[in-house]
């Protein structure tokens, strides 16, 4: 495997953050503070089918590959725990791919259209919450991964928090980007520290 692909979660998080600033200052009306992200890519949207590639489907995979490379770079004796984890932080990465192949219909929010893309949003972050906990339970203690080990149990409160609870006291669309901000970073870290062990090794 390509020793850089590790930091493809970097790549990830700036190639989203540049297509929800950019499609969002070309939306007329748009807030980020008010409006979801997935409206960028709503059904009838303008660009909408742009923004799904480069804003979700891409970046996702970008995760996806970053997840990928984290596995394997992993300790080989690790338990149970690191290995479903890892699995599940993999499905995470692959719900934002989901989210832009399968775009929201702002006309009605519970048709089939809404209802998979409701499903897509909830993989992203239901199997992110477990994933990083086990992850974290499974390196506790292991040399080289503490840190990983502690930010992954952070990352999994904040986005909990940020999905359940901060939209009573935040802004809808504060508190998306709350939660995928923290995704993002603890994706961007995670890949990070899979290169920096890749290149020790070599």
């Amino acid at each position: 495997m390509n020793r850089w692909l590790p930091l493809a979660g970097i790549a990830g998080l700036v190639v989203f953050t540049a297509a929800v600033v950019g499609f969002g200052a070309a939306l007329p009306g748009f807030s980020h503070v008010t409006h979801p992200v997935a409206v960028l890519g709503a059904k009838g949207i303008p660009h909408a089918n742009a923004f799904n590639l480069l804003g979700l489907m891409l970046p996702g995979l970008l995760a996806c590959s970053a997840m990928l490379a984290l596995r394997q770079r992993l300790p080989r004796d690790a338990g149970w725990t690191v290995r479903i984890g890892a699995q599940l932080l993999l499905l995470s990465a692959l719900g934002v791919v989901a989210l832009g192949l399968l775009p929201l219909d702002p006309t009605d929010l519970h048709n089939p259209a809404s209802s998979y893309h409701a499903t897509a949003w909830m993989l992203w972050w239901v199997a992110f919450v477990p994933g990083a906990l086990l992850l974290a339970a499974g390196l506790r203690g292991r040399d080289g991964w503490w840190l990983v080990a502690r930010l992954s149990v952070l990352a999994a409160a904040g986005v909990l928090y940020a999905v359940l609870f901060a939209v009573d006291t935040l802004p809808a669309g504060i508190a998306q980007r709350l939660g995928f901000g923290i995704w993002w970073l603890w994706i961007a870290f995670a890949g990070w520290v899979a290169w920096r062990a890749s290149s020790r090794s070599a």
